[in-house]
């Protein structure tokens, strides 16, 4: 991946939405330049490497670290992670998504590093992609498209194409 490509000046989140509101978040977490980090897919199954179990531990244990957190389906992919997350109360001790992903990008890189005994080198992109999801129909569509996403990791070679999931 080009070292010059352009900054992102704005953030990805939705302006004035507050995502420490209950509800579901559908979230994409890339390894940095896409390199393929956590495993490699076999015949239509991932394989984790030992950083991609890494990965899937910590993302199971979420919700023991942040009370009102629920994990709905994921799957750890060789450079990244997709995920379904529900918040499900409004307190003050609510995190957001961002808080919460940002707390997981922390403890994984910190952890793989450690294993890899490469301290301070980047293991995730800069930011993340997330997606609102607002009914019943939009969570099903997610939940096949994160089950299905090792069948399709030959024909997209780890591209995400989410044309047509939030129609």
């Amino acid at each position: 991946m080009p070292d010059n490509l352009p900054i992102r000046k704005t953030s990805p989140r939705l302006k004035n939405y507050d995502y420490s509101t209950p509800g579901m978040y559908f979230v994409t977490i890339n390894t940095h330049r896409n390199i393929p980090t956590f495993g490699h897919i076999t015949q239509t199954k991932m394989q984790l490497k030992p950083a991609g179990e890494i990965v899937q531990n910590t993302w199971q244990n979420l919700p023991n670290v942040y009370p009102g957190l629920q994990l709905d389906t994921f799957i750890v992919m060789p450079n990244h992670l997709h995920g379904i997350l529900f918040l499900t109360d409004k307190n003050p001790n609510t995190k957001s998504v961002s808080q919460v992903i940002h707390g997981f990008k922390t403890w994984t890189a910190r952890k793989v590093n450690e294993m890899r005994d490469t301290m301070g080198s980047p293991v995730w992109q800069r930011s993340f992609y997330d997606h609102i999801i607002r009914d019943e129909r939009s969570l099903n569509k997610i939940r096949e498209y994160i089950v299905n996403n090792p069948l399709k990791w030959e024909i997209t070679k780890g591209y995400h194409s989410y044309d047509g999931l939030y129609e």
